[in-house]
């Protein structure tokens, strides 16, 4: 039988098509210490946004954020691709812009320190931006990418779902960071999805007008 990949490449509209965007969703992994010694050292063979879909340290090149769904992830993607295209970076480079676009204030330090990666996470989605034309990329393949992550990443790989998202979700965190406590209405509601569905638009539109 055909083996699945670990990555699912997702188009990003109305940016050049020569960026693609890989993502991959590991649960459980046992060395996170790992890769943040990789983010620290700036080594630009881990120059990942990585997503820590339970709670995220620092600096560029490896980065573990608070994930609500796959759109707010994909929405801070947009975000920073569109930030390197027009050349407005606000951070080193596109994944660590990706980091601080998931925040709803301008701190970046804060951002980082939120959103990053710890030596302890262990559920964490890892996004890999690409431009072909771009040196930075080495035109690096999906299959390129793939390869790497399998080699460097000890975790489960599982589907890029907001299904998976939601197991690792710290819904007590994200309604910290987006301000979202003290809202009655919200907490009138008694569907859970319902209220999550709600959670999600709010953060969407705490991400949407922080100013650039």
């Amino acid at each position: 039988p055909a083996i699945m990949s670990i990555i699912e490449t997702v188009p990003i509209d109305h940016v050049p098509a020569d960026h693609a965007l890989h993502v991959a969703f590991f649960k459980d992994v046992e060395n996170a210490a790992f890769l943040h010694s990789q983010l620290l050292a700036r080594n630009a063979e881990f120059e990942y946004a990585l997503v820590d879909a339970s709670v995220p340290a620092t600096d560029t090149d490896i980065v573990i954020l608070q994930a609500v769904s796959r759109t707010h992830i994909l929405a801070a993607a947009f975000k920073a691709v569109t930030a390197k295209v027009d050349g407005s970076l606000k951070t080193p480079n596109v994944h660590s812009e990706l980091v601080a676009s998931l925040s709803s204030a301008n701190n970046i330090a804060e951002a980082y320190r939120r959103y990053g990666i710890s030596p302890t996470s262990k559920d964490v989605i890892a996004v890999k931006i690409v431009s072909p034309t771009s040196a930075e990329s080495k035109s690096q393949s999906a299959e390129d990418v793939e390869k790497h992550m399998k080699e460097h990443f000890q975790g489960t790989p599982v589907p890029f779902t907001d299904e998976n998202i939601a197991t690792s979700t710290d819904w007590a965190k994200v309604r910290k960071y987006y301000k979202l406590n003290g809202l009655p209405w919200l907490d009138a509601i008694k569907d859970e999805a319902e209220r999550k569905e709600e959670l999600e638009t709010l953060v969407l539109g705490a991400m949407a007008l922080r100013t650039a």
